[in-house]
Order: C-alpha cells, then sequence, then structure tokens
C-alpha cells in the first residue's frame, strides 16, 4: 500500500466523514446542554455513567474504568470529578473492602440534574443526527449510528 493508494484515501475520507459527524454531534450536545443546564457534555457523560453504578459485585467502576467510559485520560477524569464534585453532584468515598480504592457516586442534585439534563441530551442528539442526514457525505454514517443495537449498559 501507497500513500497514494486509492483504498488508502477512500479509508482516509471516510476517517474524516466520521471525525466531523462526531464533531458535530458533540458541538451541539455541548451548545444545548451548557444553554439549559450549564452543564458539558463530558459532564453529562460522567454523571450518566456513574448514575448506572450499583452496588452488587462490580458494581461500582475504578476511576480508570469510568476513565475509558467517558474517553478522558484519568487524570483528566479525576479533574472532572473534582469539578462535579464541588458544585455538589457526585461525592467519593472509601471502598469498604479496600481502604485504598475510592470510589464516586452521583449525590441526590447529580440525579435531579442528569434527570433534568437527559431530554436536552436526547433531543440535541436527534437534532444533530438528522441535519448530518441531509449531508450525502455523512448520511451512510448516520444511517449506521441508528441501526447499531448497543446495550444501555455498555
Amino acid at each position: 500500500m501507497t500513500a497514494t493508494d486509492p483504498s488508502l484515501t477512500a479509508l482516509a475520507q471516510s476517517w474524516c466523514a466520521l471525525s466531523l459527524l462526531h464533531g458535530r454531534i458533540e458541538a451541539h450536545i455541548e451548545r444545548a446542554l451548557q444553554a439549559r443546564h450549564d452543564l458539558s457534555a463530558r459532564e453529562y457523560s460522567l454523571l450518566d455513567v456513574l448514575s448506572r453504578q450499583h452496588d452488587g459485585e462490580g458494581g461500582h467502576l475504578q476511576m480508570k474504568q469510568v476513565a475509558d467510559a467517558v474517553v478522558l485520560s484519568q487524570s483528566a477524569t479525576t479533574r472532572l470529578v473534582t469539578r462535579l464534585e464541588d458544585r455538589g453532584l457526585l461525592e467519593r468515598y472509601l471502598c469498604p473492602t479496600d481502604r485504598r480504592g475510592i470510589y464516586t457516586n452521583v449525590t441526590d442534585a447529580g440525579l435531579k440534574l442528569l434527570e433534568e439534563a437527559r431530554p436536552t441530551n436526547d433531543a440535541a442528539l436527534r437534532e444533530a443526527l438528522d441535519e448530518a442526514a441531509r449531508n450525502p457525505e455523512l448520511a451512510p454514517l448516520v444511517r449506521v449510528v441508528e441501526d447499531l443495537k448497543v446495550p444501555a449498559t455498555a
């Protein structure tokens, strides 16, 4: 394969289209969440991920798992957790079985904000996908996203 290989060019173009779609969706959701709930898309995502924890075995996420779920580095995730903790939306506590472990839970205020923000997030996502579907280069990607059957807990 060379740099001028048509398949490489097509692959690069497809990657650019996917990146463009992601960027447009994220920007649209970001604007909507900021305007209506003073919440960034990353903050919303963190609250959503942490709200899905449970008290059963494996129900609490370690910081690396949280970072992977919100697609941030561990240090960026820690800073994000600290910001939301300072706002009273999250709380940290020591793991009862391993005093070295620290877990993070969503507070009642965080759950309330998440519940209020979820319809905004969902509507902004739908609007961004509908807008992207009108672009011939992005329409096939939108169809793929709409056809994905990913469990809500993934």
